[in-house]
Parts: C-alpha cells; structure tokens; sequence
C-alpha cells in the first residue's frame, strides 16, 4: 500500500481525497515502476486537484504532472533499477496515473535522467513550470540568434512573474544577461523578483485591460504565461522583428489581439507545448536549466509541502496566492 491522492467523481460531486492505494491498482500500460521522492503543484495541478478545468480526462485519478524519484522496477530498455528519474508531463495526472502519489507506474519514454547537478528536491523545485519556462527562453534564444539580437539590446517581458514558470522565467533570463521587466498583480513581491534577476517591474493593469491594436515599441522578447489581453498587448507593444513565447491561460484561453504586430513589425508568436515535447527537446531544456540554475537560486522562489498539504494548496494556486514553486514531499 502507498499514499496518493485521488481524484473522483462520484454522484455527489468531484472529490480529490488522500487514500491508500494497493500497488496491484497502479496503471497495467507502464513499464517503469518509480519510488516517488518529490512532486510538485503546477496550475495544472491546481485545476485538476480543485476540479475547476476538465483538465482529469478518466476517473479515478491520481493527479500530479510531475515527479522525481528512484526506479524500483523496469522493462524498459533504457532504465534499471536505482536510476534516478524526473518526469514532467506526457498525459501524466491527466490521462494517466501521476505524481502526487508515493509510487506510479509509466511509460520508460516519458522519463529524463535526472540531472546529475540536481537533487530530486532541486528537480520539483524546477519541475513543469520551470521546464516550461525554459522552453520559452530557448525559443526566444532562438530568434534572437536568428534576427542578430543579442542580449542587453533591449527589454524582455516576464507576464505573471510571481508564478512558477514567471520565476524561472526572470532568473533565467537576467542570468543570460538580459534586462528584464516582470509584470505582476502583486506589487509587495516587487522586491523579491528584483531579487531573482528583474531589473523593473510592472503592475499587472497595464497589461490585461483590452488595448491599441499597435502600440509603443518596447519589448525584444516575451514569456508570458497568462494569455489573453495581455498577450495581446504584449504582442502589440512588441519591438521590430521581436518574438512572444505563450504557454499559460491564467487570464484566459481567448487571444483579443489583431494582425497588426505580426504583419506590420514581423513580430513572431510561439506558442509552447511542455506536455508532448520531443525527448530531444526535454533533455537539452534540462541540460540548460541544470548548467544555468542553481540550487541556491531554486530555494529563493521554492517553500516544501506535504502530501496532505497539496488539495488545500491546489486552491491557492489558482487564486494567485503562492509565491514562486511549491515542492510536494510525498512521503511526509
């Protein structure tokens, strides 16, 4: 028997409740057993756990799209038993049992080795959010190398900077030496993302109210992780030949914006999928952050929860009210 959470739907309503759970019940379809050490709570965690998105596709369902752990038992060519793992994504805490849980049971393919520079803890404090944000950077690396635009020769924007892919995303950033301007809706964290590398910060209202089709030329880059009017406008107030990475909701899925930034200025929109991300392109993101980001720069946005801890937690992801990354201990 392990714990875990689980996810049902029983006539009386959603419910998301710590249980026990025979290890006969773990998913038949994977081959690689993990002895999870650490999860971690995503805002995707935060709608599945809360119900609030139909983000659960089948019930019952342990929830959680990421862990890090040790390999207990494999058929998989590629793992044995004692390697350490992290997984993010894949269907996982969706469609597929997940990591909020002591052990799970998935697929060889979905897993990454984890970096030797990181602990399981380091990883969780990474986890989606961060490895999203770095997915962002890199394909804004991309571009800029592409179009000649190199760092320091202008401002990059980092939308819902108190979140956990906006955190990683302006550490990130600021240490390949760009300047950096977080929005956020809560203005007493500006000291803390100044902390992380933000060399301004802005209120979220100048952004997510409906605004110019075009406006003031401002930004090289873009992360933004809520969607909605402000990416729209941050499209709109994008530089010449400048680039936007979306890959968050948090305002909204609609995108209120016109053709003039994209044909006018040859501004490039991203959009950025963490979920089904080719192996290649999850290692060489973990490769990045593990070669970029330190553990000492991890615990300034990271705060360690228990497993109980996590349904209530999953609330307060949605209402805005964490700070940075919640790192899941499964085992306490």
């Amino acid at each position: 028997m392990f714990k875990a959470l689980l996810i049902t739907k029983p006539e009386s309503g959603y419910r998301c409740d710590l249980t026990e759970i025979d290890e006969a019940q773990l998913p038949a379809s994977g081959d690689v057993t993990v002895a999870i050490s650490y999860s971690t709570l995503n805002y995707k965690d935060g709608l599945a756990i809360t119900g609030r998105s139909p983000v659960v596709r089948s019930f019952p369902m342990v929830p959680g799209i990421d862990f890090a752990g040790t390999v207990v038992e494999s058929q998989h060519p590629r793992w044995k038993a004692g390697d350490q793992v992290v997984l993010n994504g894949c269907g996982v805490g969706e469609t597929h049992w997940g990591g909020l849980a002591q052990k799970a049971r998935v697929k060889g393919d979905w897993l990454v080795p984890l970096p030797a520079a990181y602990s399981a803890f380091d990883a969780m404090a990474i986890g989606t959010a961060g490895y999203t944000a770095m997915l962002c950077v890199q394909a804004l690396q991309r571009h800029w190398e592409a179009h000649g635009m190199a760092a320091g020769s202008g401002e990059v924007l980092v939308t819902g900077a108190n979140g956990g892919v906006g955190s990683v995303a302006v550490a990130l950033l600021a240490a390949l030496g760009h300047t950096v301007v977080a929005s956020t809706g809560r203005p007493e964290e500006a000291e803390h993302l100044k902390a992380l590398g933000a060399s301004d910060v802005i209120a979220r209202q100048t952004l997510s109210e409906p605004g110019k089709p075009l406006q003031k030329e401002r930004w090289m880059g873009v992360v933004d992780s809520v969607g909605s009017h402000t990416l729209a406008n941050a499209c709109a107030s994008s530089r010449y030949g400048g680039a936007v990475a979306a890959c968050g909701l948090a305002q909204g899925m609609d995108l209120p914006a016109s053709v003039a930034p994209f044909i006018l200025r040859g501004v490039t929109l991203y959009g950025i999928d963490s979920v089904m991300a080719p192996m290649a392109r999850r290692e060489s993101a973990w490769s990045q952050l593990a070669a970029q980001l330190g553990s000492h720069t991890l615990q300034a946005f990271t705060r360690e929860i228990g497993l109980a801890e996590a349904i209530d937690a999953g609330g307060a992801i949605l209402a805005g009210q964490v700070r940075g990354r919640l790192v899941v201990d499964v085992n306490r």
